[in-house]
């Protein structure tokens, strides 16, 4: 027999166990996003192939994320929360030392593929197993801690990528997965409880096909969409993927076991607050790619340069992670994301001001505001979302935001991409202008528009309110104590 979270007295030690190998498991993944864009002119030099055929290491590792992530819900309830999550980070260890054997570039984008099929369930399935081990009153604090491998990953992984290209060897950004991965799995089958599976009708089908083509195709096509959005394949990804989208809507919501709870934005507290974390992700993510390659074209820093000087990103954000989440116990979510998504808006704006002869301190000072509302905003956001949806569909739930959040991140990415090389077009089209200012102009323009969209999200943020305690379905089939505006049909799927 099983026992559930609220039945157990409430202890750090007796959580440490499973959220060192959550933690250890969601850090691999989340690392692996972003090691490869340093270490992907090295692997061009070293592939003898262009960086075209190169980035579908990249893309194709994406679009294997998204593909699997709506599955993950599903196979929670069916085999197990536990058993899943061990056999996903078996099979990203598996795909992280094949790639680290690589010897032909088309060997390395397959082996992204099976890479990004385990990873794309690790994230959800870790974030459900926390969130249902915290006991009522603490989830904030549990869930800030949970925060922290989201931060590093994205920010420590051009510190770790630049050292092991520059002093040992790029097969070790795909090798050093091993011993963590064995780490996670050890401690993963000594310290995960057995969670409670539910007895599940037949398999979504229809959902299971239309659900990956959806989302990777729309992958696909934001990702083209950065070089070109009238190319033909931009258009055909972004189409195909729409209908399918659509299409996958409609059988969701009428489905009684859907693969993705999109049920859940029958909540309008559900629905702001995943509105406002979309834009704070197009926002941070896209800092995250145009940061470095400011640092690296304009300021001309090498790789572990580039890396070293983010620390300060690093720094500031993971101080304020996990107070942030203690405070979202006490005030709840609206005063935080508004100041932290302030605060972010003011960093950017503070990066749109950057230029050739920026001095290094400028810099770390904005990276360190920058740090500081990431660090500040994004676990109270993600707390609040999931708390805002029924709490025995949390299971569901983080599959349908994880999914959106790697669409959000792709369109971030290729949007604010053509952007700015659209803006460098412009610049260069002037009379007598320097490319390398040209540039700069652009990263300039760049920077400002995230600033604006994280400011969007600040005004979002002013509409966010403590969800209300939502009660279990009784056996009667109501649904009481649920919030005022969300109809019980559209959140339980009855």
């Amino acid at each position: 027999m099983t026992t559930t979270a609220s039945e157990r007295p409430f202890t750090v030690r007796s959580l440490l166990g499973p959220l060192m190998a959550v933690v250890l498991g969601m850090i691999m993944v989340i690392l692996d996003s972003t090691v490869v864009n340093v270490a992907l002119p090295t692997l061009v030099d070293y592939f003898r192939t262009t960086e075209t055929v190169m980035q579908w290491s990249i893309t194709a590792y994406t679009l294997a994320l998204s593909a699997v992530i709506p599955l993950a819900g599903w196979v929670i309830d069916r085999f197990g929360a536990k058993r899943v999550f061990l056999v996903t980070i078996g099979l990203f260890t598996i795909g992280s030392v094949l790639c680290s054997l690589a010897q032909t570039p088309e060997q390395l984008i397959v082996y992204r593929v099976i890479q990004g099929l385990g990873g794309g369930m690790v994230s959800p399935i870790g974030m459900a197993i926390v969130f249902r081990l915290a006991p009522p009153g603490k989830t904030g604090a549990v869930m800030g801690t949970l925060g922290i491998p989201m931060m590093l990953g994205p920010a420590s992984g051009p510190i770790l990528s630049g050292w092991l290209v520059e002093y040992v060897s790029w097969h070790w950004i795909f090798l050093i997965n091993l011993p963590i991965g064995i780490i996670a799995i050890l401690v993963g089958l000594k310290y995960l409880p057995n969670l409670e599976r539910k007895e599940v009708p037949a398999l979504d089908f229809l959902g299971m096909f239309l659900a990956p083509v959806a989302f990777a195709m729309l992958a696909y096509g934001v990702n083209e969409g950065g070089t070109d959005w009238s190319s033909p394949r931009t258009i055909t990804g972004l189409a195909v993927g729409g209908a399918a989208l659509l299409v996958f809507i409609a059988v969701e919501l009428r489905h009684r076991q859907p693969l993705l709870e999109l049920r859940a934005f029958g909540s309008t507290d559900f629905t702001r607050g995943i509105l406002a974390s979309w834009l704070m992700q197009i926002a941070l993510f896209g800092s995250f790619l145009f940061i470095p390659l400011y640092l690296q074209y304009i300021k001309q820093y090498g790789p572990l340069e580039s890396g070293l000087i983010l620390l300060p990103q690093v720094f500031a954000s993971g101080i304020l992670m996990p107070i942030s989440g203690r405070l979202y116990d006490k005030l709840g979510a609206r005063p935080l994301v508004m100041t932290g998504l302030a605060v972010i808006a003011a960093g950017l704006y503070l990066f749109s001001r950057v230029g050739p002869d920026t001095p290094l301190g400028y810099i770390l000072v904005s990276l360190f505001v920058l740090g500081a509302g990431m660090g500040m905003s994004m676990m109270p956001l993600n707390t609040h979302v999931l708390q805002a949806a029924p709490r025995h569909l949390v299971n569901r739930v983080t599959p349908l935001t994880t999914a959106a959040q790697q669409v959000m991140v792709s369109f971030a990415v290729a949007g604010l991409t053509g952007y700015w090389t659209s803006r460098q077009t412009d610049y260069m089209a002037e009379p007598g202008t320097v490319p390398g200012a040209a540039m700069a102009e652009a990263f300039g323009d760049t920077f400002l528009l995230a600033a604006c969209i994280a400011a969007a999200g600040f005004l979002l943020a002013l509409t966010l309110r403590k969800p209300k305690q939502k009660a279990e379905p009784n056996p009667e089939g109501t649904n009481e104590g649920a919030s005022e505006d969300a109809n019980p049909s559209m959140m339980m799927g009855h």
